[in-house]
């Protein structure tokens, strides 16, 4: 999800027609891989996910079917393989779009939870060995808050505001990062949990 606002090249917006191309665990992930490691192919993303170099190389077809990948030529002229890039670097699930593609945004969102499970999962796995000048550099925590619709809205953008202000990571960018910059994920979930029956 998008709470930023990023060059429009940058984003490819899901709409009831292309969310059925996102609508698939093995899809998110692999987008996800090209996105944060750069270009790669069928054969090497397999060997990531732990899937058949024909599964990959199938949700990959579909992901271009979809406007999600796009071939590579830099990677592609020099061999045999043929390698593939993110058409963009966010993707933005419009409200709307979420409604009136129900079934489709949840299988969206189902996938995208698990991913944010599997970095957290990664994450515990790595705790005992993470230097010290990392101890007040992470954080698992929830706040249970009372808000209005418009509270929440508000919140959501205050968070993107602030996250605007610091270093994105991409693959081959950031020459201006120290040396001691790393990897960092950021998860944010912000979850209305209705009264049964409130409607407003």
């Amino acid at each position: 999800m998008v709470d930023e606002t990023p060059d429009a090249d940058d984003v490819v917006t899901l709409n009831p027609r292309n969310l059925r191309g996102m609508a698939h665990p093995l899809r998110v992930r692999l987008l996800g891989l090209l996105r944060l490691d750069g270009p790669s192919t069928a054969t090497r993303l397999a060997e990531r996910v732990g899937e058949s170099s024909g599964a990959t190389s199938y949700h990959l077809r579909q992901l271009a079917t979809y406007g999600f990948v796009v071939e590579d030529p830099e990677h592609t002229a020099t061999g045999r393989e043929r390698w593939w890039r993110a058409a963009a670097r966010l993707t933005d699930l419009p409200r709307a779009s979420a409604r009136d593609a129900a079934a489709d945004a949840e299988g969206f969102l189902r996938a995208l939870a698990s991913e944010c499970y599997q970095e957290m999962d990664a994450f515990l796995a790595e705790l005992p060995t993470l230097p010290a000048a990392w101890d007040e550099g992470w954080t698992i925590s929830d706040r249970v808050l009372r808000l209005t619709p418009a509270e929440a809205k508000r919140l959501r953008r205050d968070l993107a505001a602030v996250l605007r202000r610091y270093r994105q990571d991409e693959p081959g960018t950031n020459p201006d990062a120290p040396r001691s910059a790393e990897r960092v994920i950021l998860q944010v979930q912000l979850l209305p949990r209705l009264r049964q029956g409130a409607t407003g």
